[in-house]
C-alpha cells in the first residue's frame, strides 16, 4: 500500500510539469522560421505558377490548418485534442499522426533496443575492468576509448563505420532497413556513445564500493575475488548507475533521430526530420511531447525501482512521510 501510495503522489506531482512541458512545446515551435502553408506548397510548386496565385492558396490554406487563430486558441484546441488521445493530423499528408507514429515505431524500438544490447555488452564489462585494473594499462586504454566515445559527434561516428565496415571493406550493408546486417550499423553508432557514459559512471562507482569497510573485510577473509566483485561490489555499483537508466534511455530514443537519418533507417526520428524540414507543426509537437512522456515515465519507473532495490532510500522516505 505505501508503494502504490508513493506511486499516487509521484505521478500526480508529474501532472503539472507535462502541462507546463505541452505549454513550452507549443510555444518553442511557433518560433521555427518560415510559414507551414508556404512549406507544404513549395513542395508542390509548379515553375509555372503565378506567383500571386501561390500567395493566394497559402492565405487559404493558412486558414484551414487553423494557423490564423490566435496562439491562446491553438494550445487550447491543441491540448483538448491530446486530453482526450488525439495527437492530431499531419499537416503534408493528411493522415492522423498517431497511426503514422504507430506504423514507424516498430523499426524505432528495433534499432534502440539493439542498441541498448551493444551498449549493455561493452559498458559492463569496460567499466568493470577499469575499476579491477585501476591506474594500469588496461584502466588507462577503457578511459580513453570512453573518452572519444563521449567526445565524438554520433553522426560522425556513423559516417566512419560506414566508410570503413561498408564502403572500404563491405561487410555491412550502408544504409535502409532489412536482415540483421542492416541492423548492426546503426545499433553500433547509437551503442557505442551511449556506453561510453555508463562505463565510466560504473567505473567510479565501483571504485568507491571497492573502498568500503564490507568490501576490504570481505577481503580479509579471504573470499575468491570473483565472489567479492560479482556478489558483493557490482550489485551495490549498480545502484548509481540506475539512477542514470532512465536519462539513457531516454537519450537512446531521442538518438535515433539522428542516427535514423544518417542511415536512412525508416522509423520515428527519420519521420520528424522530415516533419521540420516541412513545417509540420503537429507532426514536431506530438513526437517532443512524447519523448517528454517518455522522460516522465523513465525517471519514475527508476526511482520506484531504487527504492525497491535500496532498502536504505525506502525507510528515508518513510520516516519522512512517517
Amino acid at each position: 500500500m505505501k508503494l502504490i501510495r508513493y506511486v499516487m503522489k509521484r505521478a500526480m506531482l508529474t501532472l503539472p510539469a507535462l502541462l507546463g512541458v505541452t505549454l513550452l512545446i507549443f510555444a518553442l515551435i511557433r518560433f521555427i522560421p518560415g510559414d507551414p502553408a508556404r512549406a507544404i506548397l513549395l513542395t508542390m510548386f509548379d515553375p509555372s505558377t503565378n506567383l500571386s496565385d501561390l500567395e493566394k492558396d497559402a492565405e487559404v490554406l493558412h486558414k484551414q490548418l487553423g494557423l490564423d487563430q490566435p496562439f491562446p486558441v491553438q494550445y487550447a484546441t491543441w491540448l483538448w485534442k491530446i486530453a482526450h488521445g488525439d495527437l492530431g493530423v499531419s499537416f503534408r499528408s493528411k493522415t492522423p499522426i498517431l497511426d503514422e507514429l504507430l506504423q514507424r515505431l516498430p523499426a524505432t524500438l528495433e534499432l534502440a533496443g539493439a542498441a541498448l544490447l551493444v551498449m549493455v555488452l561493452i559498458a559492463i564489462p569496460s567499466g568493470i575492468a577499469g575499476a579491477v585494473y585501476h591506474r594500469r594499462t588496461v584502466d588507462h586504454t577503457t578511459r580513453i576509448i570512453a573518452l572519444i566515445g563521449v567526445s565524438v559527434p554520433s553522426f560522425f561516428l556513423g559516417l566512419v563505420l560506414m566508410y570503413v565496415l561498408s564502403v572500404k571493406l563491405g561487410w555491412l550493408p550502408t544504409m535502409g532497413r532489412g536482415g540483421g546486417k542492416h541492423l548492426i550499423l546503426p545499433a553500433l553508432t547509437l551503442g557505442i556513445g551511449l556506453s561510453s557514459v555508463t562505463a565510466r559512471l560504473l567505473r567510479t562507482s565501483l571504485l568507491q564500493v571497492f573502498s568500503q569497510r564490507y568490501m576490504i573485510l570481505a577481503e580479509a577473509k579471504g573470499l575468491h575475488r570473483r565472489t567479492i566483485l560479482f556478489k558483493h561490489a557490482l550489485p551495490n555499483a549498480l545502484l548509481p548507475v540506475l539512477t542514470s537508466f532512465g536519462l539513457v534511455v531516454g537519450g537512446l530514443i531521442g538518438g535515433t533521430v539522428i542516427i535514423e537519418t544518417v542511415f536512412s533507417w525508416p522509423g520515428v526520428g527519420r519521420y520528424v526530420v522530415d516533419a521540420i524540414t516541412g513545417r509540420d507543426y503537429p507532426v514536431i509537437q506530438a513526437f517532443a511531447l512524447l519523448m517528454a512522456v517518455v522522460y516522465i515515465v523513465l525517471n519514475l519507473a527508476v526511482d520506484i525501482t531504487y527504492r525497491w532495490m535500496d532498502p536504505r532510500v525506502r525507510m528515508e522516505q518513510e520516516g519522512q512521510h512517517g
